[in-house]
């Protein structure tokens, strides 16, 4: 007779509603949500659109870092210790292109984020519930916790860019403001 043993529970998914900074409004997206799982070194971020069908889409393209992904439809993840100036950013393309960003300061002092894992991003189908998926591994950071900033530039079929955050400071869009960084990402669970 064989042992029973129970699968490790799953971590639960934290669900993140951005808003639409007041200056830029969207045409036909009517909201952005954020999935987010952290399983050790390992975040699954899910970001889901309400108007899917209205968000203007890269071509999907090989897997790769670049640079300027915000410059349309682009998911991001910032990061960042509390007390300390520095931060992380993270961009995602539906394309599935990708880039990891370290700054010392606000936009000071930025330059490509080494990483020894690829994150893998993947683009929802006209059947997904969501816009993109990504697999990041976090074994290149501190183990937290994390003052954390969840976004998304959406651009629409119509030209239209809405820009979502957590939250927003007064003025033009800027998702690098610490005082967006609303969330809290947990401290790994494991030693």
């Amino acid at each position: 007779m064989s042992e029973f043993i129970p699968e490790a529970p799953r971590p639960l998914a934290t669900r993140y509603r951005l808003v639409a900074h007041p200056d830029l409004p969207p045409t036909a997206v009517e909201a952005v949500d954020v999935d987010v799982i952290r399983d050790g070194d390992t975040l699954l971020l899910t970001f889901m659109v309400e108007g899917n069908d209205h968000v203007a889409l890269p071509d999907w393209v090989a897997a790769a870092r670049t640079d300027d992904l915000w410059k349309t439809t682009c998911c991001e993840l910032f990061l960042g210790v509390a007390g300390d100036s520095g931060y992380v950013e993270f961009n995602y393309s539906p394309s599935t292109r990708w880039a990891a960003y370290r700054f010392a300061a606000h936009r000071a002092g930025g330059h490509d984020l080494p990483l020894t894992v690829d994150p893998r991003v993947d683009r929802g189908d006209d059947n997904s519930a969501y816009l993109v998926e990504v697999e990041q591994s976090l074994s290149d950071l501190p183990r937290g916790p994390f003052e954390m900033a969840l976004t998304a530039v959406i651009e629409e079929t119509d030209g239209t860019k809405s820009f979502w955050a957590l939250a927003h400071t007064d003025g033009p869009p800027d998702f690098h403001n610490r005082d967006c960084f609303i969330a809290t990402l947990p401290a790994a669970d494991h030693p």
